[in-house]
């Protein structure tokens, strides 16, 4: 029995496989319409999106090219962090400061993705736009430049995400 010979009893001529066959042939056969149902052709009539649907569709592009922008400069601002030279003294705690900045300013860039699906999403998105600038905003110039004068805004900006998101649940 050569290479051809065995594929070709292993493929088609095992008693398995011609058993399934005539379990197969026999059915469809005596059963055309339970296991083979023929195509029904469905017309489908278009679909006009409701005033409400289409206004949320709508009303949520500025944040989402916000969210958009705002990726882009979380993504450049990681890389530039990850490459940026710190003083030796403090490094390690600036470069904590800069990565959990950019930790934050990612998740409340996705956060942003969210915001036309709120009941009030001028004000959630706003709130979580100006958190951002005012927390991230503050810890990057902070672990940048060592220079704490703007670290008293910190704490607003953190509050402002947290009124951003429970302005999601309103």
């Amino acid at each position: 029995m050569g290479l051809q010979d065995t594929f070709d009893y292993i493929l088609f001529k095992n008693p398995i496989v011609t058993g399934t066959a005539e379990v197969v042939k026999i059915a469809t056969t005596a059963f055309p319409n339970i296991i083979f149902k023929p195509k029904e052709i469905i017309q489908t009539d278009k679909v006009i999106m409701s005033p409400a649907l289409t206004n949320l569709v709508h009303s949520g592009t500025l944040f989402i090219r916000l969210a958009g922008v705002s990726g882009a400069a979380a993504v450049v601002l990681g890389a530039y962090g990850a490459h940026a030279v710190y003083p030796k003294e403090g490094s390690e705690e600036r470069k904590k400061i800069y990565d959990m900045a950019n930790k934050y300013h990612f998740l409340h860039t996705l956060a942003l993705l969210g915001v036309p699906l709120c009941r009030l999403p001028i004000l959630s998105g706003s709130l979580l736009v100006a958190g951002m600038v005012l927390f991230c905003g503050t810890c990057y110039y902070h672990a940048l430049s060592g220079n704490t004068q703007l670290r008293g805004l910190t704490p607003v900006g953190g509050t402002l995400l947290i009124f951003g998101w429970l302005t999601m649940i309103l």
